[in-house]
């Protein structure tokens, strides 16, 4: 099988440290958060302003690639549910989707709101939330 490079572009910074304490929605109680962007990656940045919702795309690094299956949102008494109709973490590529709220851009930070990473996250990608005008 075919394997491609994800190169971080940069890292989530939370006061969220400990996965299971962790919402598992951003909008179900997330704390302010930012995400550091790699200077080498600041020109990117350079529409981004506040008020924006932006889908910011994450490498789950503590999932687990070998599960398959889940019991949604860690409720036992829900039937096991294949991981693609899931937004569970734990899946054979553990890309995590987050749609946030910019709420402060200071050189290559971006503070936001509703992002339930935990701190050290890699953030792969942030792309914008396309609306009938784009």
């Amino acid at each position: 099988m075919q394997t491609y490079e994800l190169r971080p572009i940069g890292r989530v910074r939370s006061p969220l440290t400990d996965r299971g304490a962790a919402p598992k929605q951003g909008d179900e109680g997330a704390p302010p958060a930012s995400i550091a962007i790699s200077p080498e990656f600041a020109e990117a940045m350079a529409d981004l302003e506040v008020g924006a919702t932006v889908i910011v795309l994450t490498w789950l690094h503590e999932g687990d690639r070998t599960v398959l299956s889940v019991h949604p949102r860690d409720d036992v008494t829900r039937p096991l549910t294949g991981v693609f109709s899931t937004r569970s973490p734990d899946r054979p590529n553990p890309v995590g989707l987050h749609v946030v709220t910019i709420t402060g851009v200071d050189g290559t930070t971006l503070a936001v709101r509703d992002l339930e990473a935990v701190d050290g996250t890699p953030v792969i990608d942030i792309k914008p939330v396309l609306g009938p005008e784009r």
